[in-house]
């Protein structure tokens, strides 16, 4: 994982070690989701039904959010996975029992901008990797938005309007039905490690050269995030869902939760350390980047591949 120093000894990846860290070619306005101009959501959005899939746009933020049904799904470590660690273990069955409002993508730059704007917060220093400015003062507005706390990550889910969702709504959503470590082919569905640079990288030779020298090779390589929406979603329609930039979740984080978690819409340990963040990365290695792989990191720690997106429930607060 790339780390901030002073939190090298901080840090817990629930026994994952891996790089949490995309350059840009694409256009996100090729695939429909060129950020919504400020306005009421359209009259055919407002009147399609609340199936699986349905899609509206919050006034707030300019961002769409598609509806997740209530369901029930096997959380944890994948059948036939051979690379879960113990945090996602046991495999247990888990009820949502209310449908949520999910963000089809990860928050923008454009849409935080908005918030602070709003709000009279500042924006954090642009990300870096080794002294390599990845989004130079902010400028891309497409890209995700990144280096923000999972406070920060909470206090602009609610002034949009909703929350951070919880570990067990993540996940499902992330699957969409599938029972698999991922939802489809990872070079078609994730920016990681191997894909996101300007060469593609031979990950297995780089982990076993070394924290620095790793870093430096995707330094070299121009390794970076991504415009978002450019993979394809998955049967939600969500896009990012794993690569691009990990997620802050509400939860905090235990390794042993799974071991005793209610089945029905399970919200995380009362109390913990430290708060979980899924999905994986642009830095990462491929077998970080799974529906079941957690970690969990410091509520105040930040990093350039660490971003977030916003659950809602009921009816669509716009």
């Amino acid at each position: 994982m790339l780390i901030k120093y002073f939190d090298l000894a901080v840090i817990i990846i629930g026994g994952m070690l891996g790089a949490l860290f995309c350059p840009l070619f694409s256009n996100a306005q090729e695939h429909g989701l060129k950020v919504a101009a400020e306005g009421q959501i359209s009259q055919e959005a407002a009147e399609k039904p609340r199936a699986g899939g349905s899609v509206r746009e919050k006034r707030k933020d300019g961002l769409r959010y598609v509806w997740i049904p209530r369901g029930t799904f096997t959380m944890g470590c994948s059948s036939g996975d051979g690379q879960c660690d113990a945090g996602e273990r046991p495999a247990h069955q888990v009820t949502i029992t209310k449908g949520f409002w999910m963000g089809r993508t990860e928050i923008t730059v454009a849409a935080y901008k908005r918030f602070v704007a709003a709000t009279g917060k500042r924006m954090p220093t642009s990300p870096v990797l080794s002294g390599r400015e990845l989004n130079p003062d902010w400028d891309d507005e497409a890209m995700p938005m990144v280096d923000v706390t999972w406070f920060e990550a909470r206090s602009y889910c609610g002034w949009a309007g909703g929350r951070l969702p919880t570990e067990a709504e993540w996940e499902y959503a992330a699957r969409a039905g599938s029972s698999l470590a991922r939802y489809g082919n990872l070079d078609e569905i994730a920016w990681y490690a191997e894909n996101s640079g300007n060469q593609r990288l031979d990950s297995s030779t780089a982990a076993n050269e070394g924290q620095v020298s790793y870093l430096k090779r995707l330094n070299q390589n121009g390794n970076d995030m991504h415009h978002l929406g450019l993979k394809r979603a998955n049967g939600f329609g969500l896009y990012d869902m794993l690569g691009n930039v990990w997620e802050w979740v509400n939860d905090w984080y235990d390794p042993n939760y799974y071991e005793s978690s209610p089945s029905q819409d399970p919200g995380g340990p009362e109390r913990e350390q430290m708060r979980v963040m899924r999905g994986g990365s642009w830095s990462d290695f491929p077998w970080h980047v799974r529906v079941s792989g957690r970690s969990g990191v410091f509520a105040a720690y930040l990093d350039n591949n660490l971003g977030f997106r916003c659950a809602s429930d009921g009816e669509f607060a716009r």
